[in-house]
């Protein structure tokens, strides 16, 4: 006798109509973004104060594009096109804001920038990844910013 055994579900199983988080996929506990009203986890709460921790999908967007930097500033257009985003960032920023991973939809034609470096030892610092300090317009890496002030806490 044959006893079919019921089929497992699959994570591809999900209704293609059902909503999901446009970063991360995932279709639970989703929230609307403010800024272009895309679906997106509504898990702020799982973000730890000064971790500086990329474990939520609502607050990277909300923090970390021009997409969200041009609705609460409240300017006109389109963000791809804004001269006064443009203008509010150095270039590399801007650059970055406009095509990581947080967007659901990246700058389609981001302007070339110089790379950023130290000015004491000439190493090239990637101002959107951190690990560098800031005095005025001079940046220093992290191994001369420590041999400067100690080693750093964190």
């Amino acid at each position: 006798m044959n006893v079919r055994k019921p089929k497992a579900k699959s994570k591809s199983s999900v209704p293609a109509d059902k909503p999901r988080c446009g970063l991360c996929g995932k279709t639970r506990n989703l929230t609307r973004t403010e800024c272009c009203g895309n679906w997106i986890c509504d898990d702020e709460h799982k973000y730890v104060l000064f971790s500086f921790a990329h474990n939520s999908c609502h607050r990277n967007h909300r923090r970390y594009t021009l997409c969200s930097y041009h609705h609460v500033e409240g300017h006109k257009g389109d963000r791809k096109d804004c001269r006064e985003c443009r203008r509010s960032f150095e270039t590399e920023m801007y650059v970055w804001y406009g095509t990581n991973e947080f967007n659901f939809e990246k700058l389609p034609h981001p302007p070339a920038y110089e790379p950023t470096h130290c000015s004491k030892c000439g190493a090239v610092i990637v101002l959107g990844d951190g690990g560098y300090s800031q005095l005025g317009d001079k940046y220093k890496c992290m191994r001369c910013t420590e041999a400067e002030f100690g080693k750093l806490p964190g």
